[in-house]
């Protein structure tokens, strides 16, 4: 799996780590972290999904009501949200490639977490997410368009298609501790009943 470190430290930026990325290195990567998150969820139970863990840090800027701001994720809850920005980043990856730059939007569907009440449904949620991500690199031509041209917001940095692609993968890397969490005090929480 690609190392975030020194973009995360800001030595370095998405764009330099991807510079030299090829399709066949996406998907790689691609199948790299979906399972490295399989991996986490291996041992788990319905009942971790739906478990609730502590999280005195808990905040979600984005979140539906203001009564969830602070409120814990469940495991299906992180499932759900880092698939649906890994996929929306794909989906926008594959227009830059093929030279859309100038669409405006978002590109994002998230399962509503609430519904995801079973392990399985988490590992079929990880494989569709997969497969989504795998056919948005097939949707690249031949000679992807390499130049940077997508931004999130106005005063954002600017991707190119490899840049944005990745960048999906680096937000499911910034929730692996986050997953390996909820399982470690879901176990715990297990083991005491």
């Amino acid at each position: 799996m690609l190392n975030f470190a020194r973009v995360r430290a800001k030595e370095i930026t998405l764009q330099e780590l991807t510079a030299d990325l090829t399709v066949t290195d996406l998907r790689r990567l691609t199948d790299e972290m979906v399972n490295a998150m399989l991996s986490l969820i291996a041992g788990c139970t319905d009942a971790d999904v739906i478990f609730v863990p502590e999280d005195p840090e808990a905040y979600d800027k984005y979140a539906a009501a203001a009564e969830e701001l602070h409120v814990p994720w469940t495991l299906g809850h992180v499932v759900v949200h880092a698939t649906a920005s890994a996929e929306e980043c794909a989906f926008l990856a594959a227009e830059v490639a093929r030279g859309v730059s100038d669409r405006g939007g978002r590109s994002r569907y998230e399962v509503p977490w609430l519904s995801v009440t079973t392990v399985a449904q988490c590992r079929q949620r990880l494989a569709e997410s997969r497969r989504m991500r795998l056919a948005c690199l097939d949707a690249w031509p031949d000679a992807p368009h390499v130049e940077p041209a997508y931004r999130f917001r106005p005063d954002g940095p600017v991707f190119s298609a490899a840049g944005l692609f990745i960048y999906g993968l680096f937000h499911d890397d910034s929730h692996l501790g986050q997953i390996a969490e909820i399982v470690r005090q879901a176990k715990v929480e297990r083991t005491q009943m």
